[in-house]
């Protein structure tokens, strides 16, 4: 059974995270515990705890829930951490999603994402860490145990403090300062720093959101560690800023490469913008129809135009489609490819 289970967290954490000791007991959690999720760990204190699973309601029927969170923000396990180890069921063996920044209009600088992969529950997560800055991010609830035949687990008190480790899987995201983060997968080998810890594809992520500013702050983060992606996929970056600014960060050789943006538009899919050239770009129909589409514009596109692209710019299997809006500090939120029915939150 352990060998099993490690093989599908394996797989179903596509941000690399690791399959490691230590199980769901069925004695009820405590109020105030560590949790640790892979390469983070925090300790929400009982009122922060309580506050958070009472924030959570059910605001769709994909299912999409939103969540306020407003403990303390992960910080890196020590070595010798126990961190939680959840089944999960398997799924796809690559993402295949879609990221862009707009940023042809100054004033309002924008990000897209379409999250292309099983269809699962999903969470909007606003947190307000006294400790980093606050942010927007979003999760597959799967990969914390809650798919659609566990939703149950929803009415176990005990069971249901599992939601808790949201803060450390972020999937895609956006800060209070306007920096946005959104991932894909693509082949590539993570560049092995000496003497750097360690951290989860998804986990630099949270690192990125609670600590960065701007793209070069995002950038250094990144520079920080060596990234982890045994049993997922490899991925790249694509990070932006309220001023406009935007870098794909790809290790298609093994050595961190970052291409920047030109402050009108940039577009990732699911090829190596690195070690691409014209043709392999043309050949992408989502690559190519994104950026006929943003050139034309110049990069001047408003959120609702962002949502429309996505909605072009979708597969059969995009779970959610997210604009975030960089200077106003919104998210908007379209689940199964519903695009008539958009769900709002912001910072």
């Amino acid at each position: 059974m352990a060998a099993r289970r490690s093989t599908l967290l394996g797989r179903a954490l596509t941000a690399g995270l690791l399959a490691l000791a230590g199980c769901h007991g069925g004695a009820p959690a405590p109020r105030s515990e560590a949790l640790t999720f892979h390469t983070l760990t925090y300790s929400p204190g009982a009122e922060q705890s309580d506050r958070a699973l009472a924030s959570l309601r059910r605001v769709d029927d994909h299912p999409l829930y939103e969540m306020t969170y407003d403990g303390p923000a992960p910080k890196l396990a020590p070595p010798d951490a126990k961190p939680k180890v959840i089944a999960l069921p398997a799924g796809r063996e690559a993402f295949a999603c879609t990221v862009f920044l707009a940023a042809g209009d100054a004033a309002r600088p924008v990000l897209g994402r379409n999250f292309d992969w099983d269809h699962n529950p999903a969470l909007v997560l606003v947190a307000r860490p006294p400790d980093a800055y606050d942010s927007i991010s979003l999760v597959d609830l799967s990969y914390l145990g809650f798919d659609h035949p566990r939703l149950a687990k929803l009415d176990d008190p005990a069971a249901k403090r599992d939601m808790l480790l949201a803060a450390a899987l972020p999937f895609d995201g956006m800060n209070e300062h306007g920096l946005a983060v959104g991932m894909a997968q693509v082949d590539g080998q993570a560049q092995v720093r000496p003497g750097a810890r360690e951290v989860g594809s998804l986990a630099v992520i949270r690192l990125a959101l609670d600590t960065a500013r701007t793209v070069d702050e995002a950038v250094r983060v990144f520079e920080t560690y060596t990234l982890n992606w045994s049993g997922g996929p490899s991925m790249h970056y694509l990070v932006a800023d309220a001023n406009g600014d935007s870098a794909v960060i790809e290790f298609a050789t093994g050595t961190m490469t970052v291409t920047r943006g030109d402050r009108r538009w940039q577009l990732m899919t699911n090829f190596n913008l690195s070690t691409s050239d014209a043709a392999e770009r043309a050949a992408d129909w989502r690559y190519a129809t994104g950026s006929k589409e943003l050139d034309a514009v110049g990069g001047k596109v408003d959120p609702g135009a962002a949502m429309t692209l996505l909605r072009t710019l979708r597969q059969g299997h995009t779970q959610w489609s997210v604009v975030y809006d960089l200077k106003a500090g919104t998210a908007a939120v379209a689940t199964g490819q519903r695009y008539e029915r958009v769900y709002h939150t912001t910072l």
